[in-house]
């Protein structure tokens, strides 16, 4: 997901909460930064300042409008006035929060847009003995519990999603690591290799050479 804000200590701020949630987070400062990523990076959820500099965000709001797809927007605004929601939502923002708020009610927001910007899924991801509740951030196979670090909750719980389908070292680099990450890196193919081992035997986690992970 990509946070737009241009008070820097609170997008940072933001960003780091939501990574600590599991999810793959890009920063942008100002308004054209914004576009500027969202010309590269398909996002799930954009957490949208509305008052940018360089690009309003109202600009921002209307390019992700018209650029279709399934990006849903969470406008943040200093503005309690209902006129300047009813502004904000009528641009094509899916949400809107009003500064100050709590970090857990943005996240709880950005849960339930998460959930809407791709098909439907179980609350529990359920394949090949494993269970994973991303709303407890709880994995368990054959009913014993898995500990798994943030980056490895991710990773399973793309594969899951995948139900059945092969997904490549690509797309998991991009759904659960930032554009920071080194994309020549080996870090797919060892986060992989510590689930395999965490989650016991028989492995479930198959390699499908030249094309990615999967679990059948």
């Amino acid at each position: 997901m990509l946070v737009v804000e241009d008070e820097n200590v609170l997008a940072d701020a933001i960003a780091e909460w939501l990574r600590r949630e599991s999810f793959a987070v890009d920063v942008a400062y100002d308004g054209d930064a914004a576009l500027e990523r969202l010309g590269v990076n398909e996002y799930a959820v954009v957490v949208l300042d509305r008052d940018l500099p360089v690009v309003h965000g109202d600009d921002v709001c209307r390019a992700i409008v018209d650029a279709g797809g399934e990006t849903r927007v969470l406008m943040l605004t200093a503005s309690a006035a209902v006129r300047e929601r009813v502004a904000g939502l009528a641009l094509g923002a899916d949400d809107y929060l009003t500064k100050p708020f709590a970090l857990v009610e943005l996240s709880a927001r950005v849960h339930a847009l998460t959930r809407r910007s791709r098909p439907a899924a179980p609350p529990t991801l359920r394949r090949a003995g494993i269970q994973l509740d991303p709303a407890r951030h709880e994995v368990r196979r054959d009913d014993r519990h898995v500990a798994l670090s943030r980056k490895e909750f991710a990773v399973l719980a793309e594969l899951l999603r995948a139900d059945g389908a092969v997904v490549s070292a690509e797309d998991l680099l991009e759904r659960a690591w930032d554009e920071h990450i080194d994309p020549f890196t080996n870090v797919v193919r060892v986060t992989v290799m510590k689930l395999r081992r965490k989650l016991g035997d028989p492995p479930v986690i198959e390699t499908v050479p030249g094309a990615g992970y999967q679990i059948r």
